[in-house]
């Protein structure tokens, strides 16, 4: 399916959107949280994340590319994951 076609799956607000996003795109975003969290169990969590983020978004913005929307929220998320887990108070290497 075609990134615009889509688009307007998330546009009417239908949830097969979700399911074409990550066929599409699903190992795309995969590589890109894996290789921030290093952990598959947090790569899941931040797929789910990044597509709930772009279905409450996307009506709101038309992105013009978007594999490169889908990387940055992807990126945003995992980064904002991994500084949370690895948080002084929470990181276990510290004795």
């Amino acid at each position: 399916m075609e990134d615009n076609q889509i688009i307007e799956l998330y546009w009417n607000r239908n949830e097969n959107a979700i399911i074409e996003t990550q066929k599409k795109y699903g190992i795309y975003c995969n590589s890109i949280a894996y290789n921030i969290l290093q952990s598959k169990e947090d790569s899941k969590e931040a797929l789910n994340d990044t597509y709930l983020k772009v279905w409450n978004s996307i009506p709101t913005e038309r992105p013009n590319i978007f594999k490169l929307y889908l990387a940055r929220i992807t990126r945003n998320i995992s980064i904002h994951k991994y500084n949370k887990l690895k948080a002084k108070k929470r990181n276990n290497s510290m004795e």
